[in-house]
């Protein structure tokens, strides 16, 4: 293999994802007279057999393993008690969704020939350990290491070195399990099913925040190019699905405009779903994103050069306000010299005024260690973090850690997410959706389709009671099937302080939907949080809004009044969805629309600073979209009150507004008000919300000139 394709192959993202079981393993001779028996028929295949197992063997990867799986085990029928092929086939099975049948297949070849290999004690507790038998696994790492000069000199014959099966760490890494196996986490895990998984590699999932979309990478035939790489497995591709309710997924596309004959994989998407971070391993593993356009996928452009290095560039999260990425670089030091932890760190850059990425900059510690970090993804409440690291705690390679953001900035100390989340091998590339229930992960487990498969945790906090079912699922406390279902309305996990607005942008005539900009402004500091746009073809738009700001957020379309929603979101604030269809009126005489951003001090007539954003926004429509404009102010209030006194407070609001505009450039002229108290309500004033609803101000076209 030339070291060009050698290195393709190492880049790509399919290795962060394979369970890294060890890729030491010996290919052992199997000596063909030791493997004769005194059967006269089927050696000449079983040979056959075994030479081509041993071609895919020797490619030491994922797909090879798995290719000559079958290979061997035709060969087996022939000649079972052969030591050299049963360790072949337990080595396969490591790397299988039949984990156990490895621990069968290595015991049996090393009571066959205890010097079957000089890695077979250390493959054997590589068994042990995967299959949760971490007593086992530590006794037999221990074996292992107790004949270290007798395995070193027969290593150097294969021209390798002891140090290359590190069993001090898998030791490690099973007392870690045995410790934190008593507080596994409750959780269900349920596979997606045939529409997205196949026999073959599916992983890398990135959802929009409300779950209503999935792309995902797969390596299945049909791929864009049609060719198998050196690892045995086809190039990747991208995928996208549809959530159709119920955990279930529309029949995954392939995303043609997007996938090329190289390897795509997806790494990130934006809360929204409208921007898709991509990764490709040539020329040395770098990020790229495309933005949906109605139905249209932009061609993927390579992040800026702050962002994609000579180094190798993984894995991606942008922040829901669209002002921070977080990215795993194997850069020594960030763009202000500070040195990196080791290996792989996570870092951040910061969209700057021109809409580039600015310098990266080193996350640091608690986050970074002297071990590899890998798969970031910041949740959208923008305190959360969740990514993989091979640091302290593990239990296996890379698990899976969160970590917490503090009112001052600051994140905690991370904290290992725990089992059956995490597993003896390497658990990478976690995303959990807006509501913190459900969170998506790929994983070769057992009851999979093939080799890796995505799979959504359903996280149950307190224990509740059960109720039969008929799906099978792996409850967290064991590792038995079960068939059950939590009742999800009694479900509490841990709060998470967000709210999701989402909904069609249209025209209030017609109803076709709108391409619309949307900005989101804390109305607390007077500036924009984020600002994003609707889709071209549905008119669909996601916002996602941290607790603890007051928003006012505002949709604008040429040729139409700019429709202005408050949501104001307390610290306390939990989980919520708020559905919000937005019907855009055309800039005609006589049309209306409700200045929801205008805030007045209790029971009087003076304006309140958080009044500014909507009154600014009026006063560029008057100034600078349409500088002959007419228009009427109307002042309207609940039936709290006699109608004198109400007609009185609404006039003289909507004179508080006049005067405002007048102030800052409106010409006295265009601008009229009138106080309509209670007269022309436009909810009910019974509740309390419809009496809000009921306090408003308002403005009427009266000519557009």
């Amino acid at each position: 293999m030339n070291g060009l394709k050698l290195h393709i192959i190492i880049m790509t993202l399919a290795c962060m994802l394979t369970s890294q079981i060890s890729f030491s393993q010996i290919n052992v001779e199997i000596n063909k007279k030791d493997f004769k028996t005194e059967a006269k028929d089927g050696y000449k295949e079983a040979m056959n057999s075994i030479a081509l197992g041993d071609e895919y063997f020797s490619s030491y990867s994922t797909g090879g393993y798995l290719r000559a799986l079958p290979e061997y085990l035709s060969a087996n029928k022939y000649n079972s008690n052969n030591a050299e092929l049963n360790y072949k086939i337990g080595v396969c099975y490591l790397f299988s969704t039949e984990k156990k049948k490895a621990i069968t297949f290595l015991e049996k070849a090393s009571d066959l020939k205890t010097d079957v290999s000089p890695d077979i004690k250390y493959e054997l507790g590589r068994a042990y350990q995967v299959n949760y038998m971490f007593d086992e696994a530590i006794n037999t790492y221990n074996d292992f290491k107790s004949n270290k000069t007798e395995i070193e000199a027969q290593l150097k014959k294969f021209g390798m070195k002891i140090d290359e099966f590190n069993a001090d760490a898998r030791i490690k890494e099973c007392e870690n399990a045995i410790k934190i196996s008593d507080q596994a986490v409750r959780a269900f895990i349920d596979n997606l099913g045939p529409n997205i998984n196949t026999q073959y590699s599916d992983y890398g999932p990135v959802i929009s925040t409300d779950e209503s979309m999935m792309i995902f990478t797969s390596r299945r035939e049909g791929s864009t190019g049609g060719e198998i790489d050196a690892d045995n497995q086809y190039f990747e591709d991208l995928y996208i699905s549809y959530n159709e309710g119920k955990n279930r997924w529309s029949p995954a596309m392939n995303m043609k405009n997007l996938n090329t004959k190289e390897h795509d994989a997806s790494v990130g998407l934006s809360p929204d779903g409208s921007i898709l971070y991509t990764f490709k391993g040539t020329p040395d593993g770098n990020l790229f994103e495309s933005k949906l356009k109605g139905e249209d996928w932009s061609k993927p452009k390579a992040l800026n050069k702050n962002i994609n290095t000579k180094y190798h560039e993984s894995s991606i999260s942008i922040s829901s306000d669209g002002k921070i990425l977080y990215f795993v670089s194997e850069r020594p030091k960030d763009e202000y010299g500070t040195p990196s932890k080791g290996g792989r760190d996570i870092f951040i850059s910061e969209r700057l005024s021109n809409g580039e990425w600015g310098p990266a900059r080193n996350i640091g510690a608690p986050i970074n260690t002297e071990f590899d970090e890998e798969g970031v993804f910041i949740h959208p409440d923008n305190r959360t973090m969740y990514f993989s690291s091979k640091r302290e705690g593990s239990i296996g390679g890379y698990d899976i850690f969160y970590s917490e953001l503090d009112d001052n900035g600051n994140w905690g100390e991370p904290v290992n997410i725990g089992m059956p989340i995490n597993t003896p091998e390497d658990d990478v590339f976690f995303i959990v959706a807006g509501n913190g229930i459900y969170a998506y992960m790929s994983s070769a487990r057992e009851g999979g389709f093939g080799m890796q498969d995505i799979w959504r945790i359903t996280f149950l906090g307190p224990e509740q009671p059960l109720v039969a079912g008929t799906e099978d699922n792996l409850i967290a406390s064991s590792k038995a099937s079960i068939k059950a279902e939590v009742k999800q309305e009694t479900v509490e996990v841990k709060k998470v302080r967000l709210t999701i607005m989402k909904g069609t942008i249209t025209d209030s005539e017609t109803n076709q939907p709108l391409e619309s900009e949307i900005e989101i402004v804390d109305l607390e500091k007077d500036e924009v949080y984020a600002t994003l746009s609707s889709n071209a073809s549905t008119g669909k738009y996601l916002i996602s809004l941290p607790s603890g700001k007051n928003y006012g957020i505002t949709a604008k379309t040429d040729g139409y009044l700019f429709h202005s929603e408050n949501v104001n979101v307390p610290a306390t604030s939990s989980y919520q969805e708020i559905i919000k269809d937005i019907k855009l009126k055309a800039i005609n005489v006589g049309a209306t629309i409700v200045l929801a951003n205008i805030f007045f001090d209790f029971g009087k007539a003076t304006l309140r600073d958080l009044s500014k954003t909507e009154l600014d926004n009026l006063i560029k429509l008057l100034n600078v979209d349409y500088p002959k404009m007419t228009i009427e102010i109307g002042g309207h209030t609940d039936n709290v009150g006699s109608l004198e006194t109400n007609t009185k407070l609404s006039a003289n609001r909507a004179k508080a507004v006049v005067d405002y505009l007048i102030e800052h450039g409106v010409a006295k002229e265009r601008l009229s008000y009138k106080g309509y108290a209670y007269q022309n309500p436009i909810d009910t004033n019974d509740t309390e919300e419809g009496r809000q609803n009921n306090r408003r101000v308002e403005f009427k076209i009266i000519s557009v000139k």
